[in-house]
């Protein structure tokens, strides 16, 4: 929930531009002019004349036998080598003199356990936090700050003191790579995108119809069967009145345990979570074709190699609750999320309307229907996430037959779902489609765009989403954990694609999960925008153009 602490705070932005009256004033005094390209925008900054000077002689100065906040250190070390070409020297000393970066933490009640607050004067700078997750948002934005000298070696930031925290605790971004797999290096990268917007969560979508993802050692087959298909098809299949076409191309991947673990270290250091998402009831082709004594009919099938909602769907006999107990303690063993995630999404029910066994199982357990029994299946699951000690989260159609006892919805199609669930007393992340879908079109101009699966989202009307429903009360609006935004891969099969639609949009996601919503400012923000670009330009990053 939010804290309430936020509400309490009083909420200022004071910005004192200088004005330079010399006409021999230098392009690095001159350039002190402009209004710090930060995103997200600090809850409350003020700027007065000056600049603090940055060169290799500069010293990050972390406290004493602290390896945690020195790995924060190491990480502005990376950001100011890709920026201004140098690094500093990291140390611990209780007097730190002159021209030093600061790094501690404290006891600040106003700055929550995500806040920070950064000051900056001719002759130091110090970032403050409760916690090490504040101290790394103070230091993301200490570069954001950071405008570089390539003349002599040097760098400089304005005169600043900064006090700041984020509106909501979930600030997500989504990523598929169940339709299309992309590997360890790039999902590294996806994390650094995040941890530079000052997001948190990352939420991973392992399975799926097209591939299973993610290496479960009790289930070998799940991999060496259920994470690659024969081919996949071509531009949109339900485009025109020819049969679809596929490329030929066997297309997969997963993600070893191994593999798993580092990846959730890295995402660690930068302070991000990682909820998986294993997906049941339905999107369960590519393990029914593993397993097919999973399904309803009995028959085999292979990995889906179109897109759509596929029928096949997961059985209800014990067995299979077995087989998913055990899946996702595993799962539950390498992720330490609070939340996991099952999906319960666009679960086509025709196959458990057919069986006689499922029917006969629906009247013996005094279910009206089958979507009660799909309720059945979430609570199930849900009581073994939670003897986990664990939280069952899912997309918003497990309200359908009555919500599990504990359960967190995500609101995707549209914000009913999110309404009816806080309304209910449950926690909710907002994602609709209609502002938070990052495979829609960024342009109606459509020819000029990469493929997408349609629809039609621009970058103001991501920045313009408000997460809170104005329908629910001030209790109901606490349990709005917060926003994400979606990227799903069916027609997004390379790193630079995602990058282009994730690029910038997400940084208006970023700014109004964190930024108090009484402070977006739309050219306001496409002004800083400006500079934010240029940071993604020097990473390496894609990205759709301004407009």
């Amino acid at each position: 929930m939010k804290s309430l602490y936020m509400k309490q705070l009083s909420i200022l932005i004071i910005i004192s531009l200088i004005i330079m009256t010399n006409k021999c004033s230098s392009p690095k005094q001159e350039s002190l002019t402009d209004l710090p390209g930060i995103i997200p925008l600090p809850v409350k900054m003020e700027i007065s004349g000056g600049h603090f000077t940055l060169s290799p002689k500069t010293k990050i100065i972390c406290p004493a036998g602290n390896e945690e906040i020195k790995k924060i250190g190491e990480y502005l070390n990376q950001l100011v080598q890709k920026s201004a070409g140098f690094q500093f020297n990291i140390t611990e000393a209780d007097n730190p003199g002159r021209n030093s970066i600061i790094l501690k933490t404290g006891n600040f009640p106003d700055l929550g356990p995500e806040g920070y607050m950064l000051k900056s004067t001719p002759k130091y700078v110090e970032v403050s936090a409760n916690k090490p997750n504040g101290l790394f948002y103070g230091i993301v934005t200490l570069w954001q700050l950071i405008e570089a000298d390539s003349m002599d070696n040097s760098a400089f930031m304005s005169m600043v003191q900064i006090t700041d925290h984020p509106r909501f605790q979930w600030r997500g971004a989504h990523l598929d790579v169940g339709r299309h797999f992309f590997d360890t290096g790039f999902i590294k990268e996806y994390i650094d995108i995040l941890a530079l917007h000052k997001l948190n969560v990352f939420h991973w979508h392992l399975t799926d119809d097209q591939g299973w993802r993610i290496e479960i050692k009790k289930y070998p087959l799940l991999t060496e069967i259920g994470a690659w298909r024969d081919e996949t098809v071509i531009g949109h299949p339900w485009a025109g009145n020819e049969p679809p076409k596929y490329d030929g191309i066997k297309h997969g991947g997963f993600y070893t345990q191994e593999e798993i673990k580092e990846i959730i270290d890295y995402a660690a250091d930068r302070y991000i979570t990682i909820v998986p998402e294993i997906e049941m009831p339905g999107h369960a082709q590519a393990a029914i074709a593993s397993y097919p004594e999973l399904g309803c009919t009995g028959e085999k099938v292979k990995v889906r190699t179109t897109w759509g909602i596929s029928p096949n769907i997961y059985n209800t006999d014990e067995n299979t609750f077995k087989f998913l107990e055990n899946v996702l303690t595993e799962v539950i063993d390498l992720f330490p999320s609070e939340y996991i995630h099952i999906g319960g999404d666009e679960a086509m029910k025709v196959q458990w309307q057919e069986s006689k066994k499922i029917q006969k199982q629906i009247k013996d357990l005094g279910l009206k229907d089958e979507n009660e029994m799909q309720s059945y299946f979430v609570k199930r699951i849900e009581e073994f996430i939670n003897s986990k000690g664990r939280k069952l989260i899912g997309w918003d159609e497990i309200l359908e037959g009555g919500l599990a006892p504990n359960a967190a919805v995500m609101s995707w199609r549209g914000i009913q779902g999110g309404i009816a669930a806080a309304s209910q007393g449950h926690d909710v992340v907002m994602t609709p489609t209609t502002n938070c879908y990052l495979d829609y079109y960024q342009s109606k101009n459509t020819d000029k765009e990469p493929l997408a699966i349609g629809g039609y989202l621009p970058l103001d009307m991501v920045y313009s989403y408000e997460p809170v429903p104005s329908e629910l009360t001030a209790d109901q609006a606490n349990h709005i954990l917060g926003a994400q935004v979606n990227v799903w891969t069916e027609f997004i099969a390379t790193p630079k694609h995602v990058e282009y639609m994730l690029l910038p949009r997400m940084a208006a996601l970023a700014e109004l999960t964190w930024t108090p919503g009484e402070m977006k400012n739309l050219d306001d923000f496409k002004k800083r925008l400006e500079t934010e670009v240029e940071r993604y330009k020097l990473l390496g990053w894609n990205y759709r153009p301004l407009e």
